[in-house]
């Protein structure tokens, strides 16, 4: 029978020897060089993991320390990404690129002025004469404090003296008329606002009057056709991603505004339009600022109305249309293109309002929306794998020693050690 293994002839060259990890050879010296590769890539994975940590430490603290600047830069871009569409749709009309962002900047000071003029300023009138109606405040509330105070004597006795407590007289200030408009504001502000809206004006106007080149840039200076493409594709998914975001719940909140003014205009409320605008800017807060809105409305009708029911049926119509809204209008309209993890959206709001306030507030959900994008165009780190799975911090067991059947000792590794 003929070998179906046929030995090789005397004269070929040997076979070369077996690779193991890190492309070293199987032998003694290669199994110890393998080794000695594997401890340092933990030993750089573990320092790397060490400056990563207090990376992430340390950030929020600088950008906390210098809002001064990190606050009016971030609120440029992220006003300068919702503003391209419309700079790319007038750059379409051939209209050049500096008057294109120079026409984007305008009409966004326009409607800033037009927010500040019809509802900050107001608000800020009108909360302005709260020392003046405390004393209809209390009458309002006297039936819903005398009902608590009946439940417990200490809250009965800490409620009455709260609310029996004399009104000190403030001293009578000149009147001083509000600011209509951006440029009253301005000249009234501290010299470090007015750098800050400077700064800020610019940073758009620059940023999007360079767009197309900066976009170019980047997207020309990669090394291959592949990341080229991929660079080019999160750029545009960041813009449509903000924008759409941006835009469409701009106009749910505006719509939601003027149903709640409507609403609050047959309950006899002053200044409607005013209380309006405040729900819609605050609804851009997920989760808290329709309930601020609630207790700011709930203490401009106990300023307003006699009777308590009817003060509280404000309150309780506005947050009625945020629950449609929410539950119903905002679902219909967006559907599943902008669905984000409630808890990061907790999260990002109370990270972004520690470090900046009500400003960083606002702008905890299109942050969230850009980091989550290119987030998901890179690949979301797997933390977990890289500390537990792939060894790079693995616990040093002492090796244990078994006996053969001969009587020899032989060494047993501990597990995620090297063969």
């Amino acid at each position: 029978m003929a070998n179906r293994f046929p030995t090789p002839p005397d004269n070929a060259p040997p076979a070369p020897p077996a690779e193991g990890a890190f492309g070293l050879p199987l032998t003694a010296d290669g199994i110890e060089d393998a080794r000695i590769a594997l401890r340092r890539d933990r030993l750089l994975a573990a320092l790397t993991l060490l400056v990563g940590i207090g990376v992430v430490i340390g950030t929020p603290f600088a950008l906390k320390a210098g809002a001064e600047f990190f606050l009016p830069t971030t609120i440029a871009l992220v006003v300068g990404i919702a503003l391209i569409p419309m700079l790319e749709w007038l750059e379409r009309r051939r209209i050049p690129s500096a008057l294109s962002a120079l026409i984007c900047v305008l009409l966004f000071l326009v409607a800033a002025n037009v927010v500040v003029a019809a509802i900050v300023f107001p608000a800020i009138d009108f909360f302005r004469q709260l020392p003046k109606r405390i004393g209809r405040i209390q009458e309002n509330l006297a039936p819903l404090l005398d009902l608590y105070s009946s439940l417990e004597k200490y809250a009965n006795r800490t409620l009455h003296q709260i609310a029996s407590t004399p009104i000190r007289p403030t001293p009578a200030a000149a009147a001083v008329a509000p600011p209509n408009s951006i440029l009253e504001l301005v000249a009234s502000s501290a010299p470090a606002a007015i750098i800050q809206l400077f700064y800020a004006v610019l940073v758009i106007f620059f940023f999007l009057s360079g767009w197309r080149r900066l976009r170019e840039r980047v997207i020309t200076s990669r090394n291959s056709f592949g990341g080229a493409m991929a660079t080019a594709r999160v750029i545009q998914d960041v813009v449509d991603h903000v924008s759409s975001y941006l835009g469409t719940i701009t106009v749910i909140n505006i719509m939601l505004g003027l149903v709640v003014a409507g609403l609050l205009h047959l309950l006899g409320m002053p200044s409607p339009l005013m209380w309006g605008g405040i729900v819609a800017m605050l609804n851009y807060i997920p989760y808290f600022g329709p309930v601020i809105a609630a207790l700011l409305i709930a203490i401009g009708a106990l300023m307003t109305f006699g009777d308590v029911w009817t003060a509280l049926a404000a309150p309780g119509v506005m947050y009625a249309c945020h629950l449609i809204e929410a539950n119903v209008l905002t679902p219909l309209i967006v559907g599943h293109r902008l669905t984000i993890s409630p808890v990061m959206i907790l999260i990002s709001i109370s990270f972004w309002g520690w470090i900046w306030g009500t400003p960083g507030a606002l702008l905890a959900v299109p942050l969230l929306v850009i980091i989550q994008t290119v987030v998901g165009a890179a690949g979301k780190p797997d933390i977990a794998g890289f500390l537990f799975e792939h060894g790079t911090l693995i616990r040093q067991e002492r090796r244990g020693r078994r006996r053969d059947e001969k009587g020899s000792t032989t060494p047993v590794d501990s597990p995620g050690s090297p063969a």
